[in-house]
């Protein structure tokens, strides 16, 4: 089987009640993109981008794993260090399944990050009334996400775990959103094999070897089947 690296998008997380990114009007739970999810619109309005994350972060205890994530830990049991699960979801959802070893690229919303120290910290109340840093004591606490115009996390990690892949898979991407669109097009030119997993085709499901399209919850307990022979 070699090694395997799995991307995972909000289309895995959607099917569990989880918003995706933007609407198809461009707004994110009612908000422009640009006034909660760039380093401008918190040095401009903190207030209101904190709270939008408060809100984000206590939607969490109302969704739960659903079956793509709960097989894909299934798949890292089985597999151990030679599955790499890159995920550019902000939910804590892949962990509730049971997965243990996940790359969040963008951030977790159970986490807060000080501009102050640079630590991080476990999270799950309220940032709006900016508590101090647990850390340094500054009140410089902001959401651990990374918003555009940032660099996304473990890029180093990823890079590394694309030259070596034997084969990866993409679930519930777009396929819009760089760097991560361009995993499949990194890991084929170090000659791993490609798998689209998602519901429609992405904007980059001609650059995949094989895609599968259906509701994750279905399609992607039925790979993980078939990648595991049939086991349970």
């Amino acid at each position: 089987m070699g090694r395997v690296v799995v991307l995972t998008g909000a289309g895995i997380s959607a099917e569990s009640g989880v918003p995706t990114f933007r609407d198809s009007d461009g707004l994110w739970e009612g908000h422009r993109v640009e006034d909660v999810a760039t380093p401008e619109a918190f040095e401009r309005q903190p207030s209101v981008v904190q709270a939008f994350y408060d809100d984000r972060r206590a939607a969490l205890a109302h969704v739960e794993p659903n079956p793509a994530h709960r097989a894909l830990a299934r798949l890292e049991q089985a597999l151990g260090d030679d599955l790499l699960l890159v995920t550019q979801n902000i939910d804590d959802l892949h962990e509730r399944g049971g997965s243990l070893r996940v790359l969040h690229m963008h951030g977790e919303l159970l986490k807060a990050l000080c501009n102050g120290c640079g630590g991080r910290f476990a999270w799950s109340g309220d940032l709006v009334d900016f508590p101090p840093c647990p850390g340094c004591a500054a009140i410089e606490l902001r959401p651990d996400v990374v918003w555009f115009g940032e660099i996304p996390n473990d890029m180093d990690r990823i890079g590394a775990a694309l030259q070596r892949a034997d084969l990866f898979v993409s679930i519930g991407t777009s396929g819009a959103v760089y760097p991560a669109a361009g995993f499949v097009q990194a890991a084929s030119a170090y000659g791993a094999r490609t798998l689209e997993l998602n519901l429609v085709p992405s904007e980059g499901s001609h650059h995949f070897d094989e895609a599968r399209h259906g509701r994750a919850g279905e399609i992607v307990p039925a790979w993980v089947d078939e990648l595991l022979g049939g086991g349970s």
